[in-house]
């Protein structure tokens, strides 16, 4: 089977691919059967938004070499403003394009079985514990196109696994860097924290680039086992050109405990999806998004959050500012299935306009198979608020600076979740930037 892409991938092309990387026979296997079922699967069907003539498949390489860093004060100065340089003990990986650049993980964690390392190395190293969480209890190879595509030509990612009855106190953090512009980027997270354990978990995807033309397939699995805690950060900035598509999913077992606070900054166009499926009795999470749109990209933003077990609580917060002649949808979805009783289910999507040719839309939806459930939703779209400005403006502060102070405010919700203060003030300097 050949893809029309600008390059040739085959079953030859990812067997040689799979062999390169040392990969484990069950690993070469799956990217092969991935690879064949591409002809009978279709696109996502993201709501109001089509994407059937979005380039998801061309591209011109596969792979491209990197640089590896020996200190942190080597890495590109993109990245160095999402770390704390000085640190160099901190738990932190970098991945220069599909290069393992630099990887740091304390010595006290390691003696407790905590893995963290490059998909790669983890799938030779630890090749049933990949094999048991890799695209087969989160996200499955078959549910489109773009989940198979990327199961086959997963080229870069990583690998965390917190051992039972361990609490990683210090985050742990990844900062992919991007500056080649024609190759194309399937990044695998997968995130297991073991019963009784908790993490923080933070990565940045940063471009440095100003406009590319590739594609970026990213998918991050994460599971929350029974009476874990996981809270994961992502600041997302991909540059103007590329196209994306992002999956991010969670899976929580009994008393678990899953928050996302995730800041799509991306310029390119963007298919995004958040699913949180609460499977344990009396397990939580809840999703905060932030995003900022400009220019003329389309985004499409899908939370979700699905209750399994009773008594489980699900919260989504989306905040949107538009600019230029952007356009978004933001897709909230609580849903109950049958037998989930004493469920909550609770969302808000706010969106912000700041000029007469940008677009927002906001889908609040409540799908309830359940009795005794509690379920709420609120719904805005909307310029910024005279009054607001007009009480900032007569203490004396400009109209541009009280546009911006609320702005700022109203992204608040969600920039202040993020775990690490670096990544906390690279997120509002990329928000800066964009609003102004």
């Amino acid at each position: 089977m050949t893809i029309d892409t600008k390059m040739t991938i085959d079953q030859e092309y990812v067997r040689a691919f799979s062999l390169e990387k040392g990969e484990p026979g069950w690993l070469t296997e799956l990217r092969v059967e991935a690879l064949a079922k591409m002809d009978e699967l279709s696109l996502p069907k993201p709501d109001k938004t089509r994407i059937t003539k979005w380039n998801f498949t061309e591209f011109a390489q596969h792979k491209a070499q990197g640089s590896v860093f020996q200190t942190l004060a080597d890495l590109p100065e993109a990245a160095k403003v999402a770390i704390n340089l000085e640190d160099e003990n901190q738990n932190l990986y970098v991945q220069h394009n599909q290069t393992t650049a630099y990887l740091s993980l304390s010595d006290d964690l390691k003696e407790q079985g905590v893995i963290f390392t490059d998909i790669f190395t983890a799938a030779k190293e630890h090749s049933d514990l990949v094999q048991k969480y890799f695209m087969t209890k989160g996200v499955k190879v078959d549910e489109h196109k773009l989940t198979a595509y990327h199961a086959a030509l997963m080229n870069g990612g990583v690998f965390l696994y917190v051992p039972k009855n361990v609490e990683v106190k210090d985050p742990i953090q990844a900062v992919y860097i991007l500056d080649d512009k024609e190759v194309a980027t399937f990044n695998h997270v997968i995130i297991v924290a073991d019963d009784n354990s908790s993490v923080t978990f933070v990565e940045n995807y940063i471009s440095t680039e100003q406009e590319v033309n590739g594609i970026v397939n990213i998918i991050s699995e994460v599971f929350a086992n029974n009476n874990a805690q996981v809270t994961y950060g992502a600041v997302d900035t991909l540059a103007e050109g590329s196209t994306v598509y992002v999956n991010r999913r969670g899976v929580t077992g009994r008393d678990a405990r899953l928050d996302w606070a995730l800041g799509m900054m991306n310029d390119g166009n963007t298919i995004f999806e958040n699913i949180t499926n609460l499977i344990g009795q009396g397990s939580n999470s809840d999703a905060k998004t932030v995003v900022v749109g400009r220019g003329k990209q389309t985004q499409n933003f899908t939370t979700s959050i699905v209750h399994f077990g009773k008594n489980t609580e699900g919260f989504i917060l989306k905040h949107g500012v538009m600019k230029d002649s952007a356009s978004s949808i933001f897709n909230g979805i609580g849903k109950i299935e049958k037998g989930a009783s004493g469920a909550n289910a609770v969302q808000e999507s706010r969106v912000l306009m700041l000029s007469e040719k940008a677009r927002g839309d906001a889908n609040p939806i409540l799908l309830i198979d359940e009795d005794d459930v509690m379920a709420g939703h609120a719904a805005s779209v909307g310029r910024v608020d005279p009054l607001q400005l007009y009480y900032l403006m007569s203490r004396g502060i400009t109209k541009s600076e009280a546009e911006r102070l609320v702005i700022h405010g109203f992204l608040a919700p969600v920039v202040e979740k993020l775990p690490i203060e670096a990544v906390k003030r690279q997120l509002i300097d990329i928000i800066e930037r964009k609003v102004r």
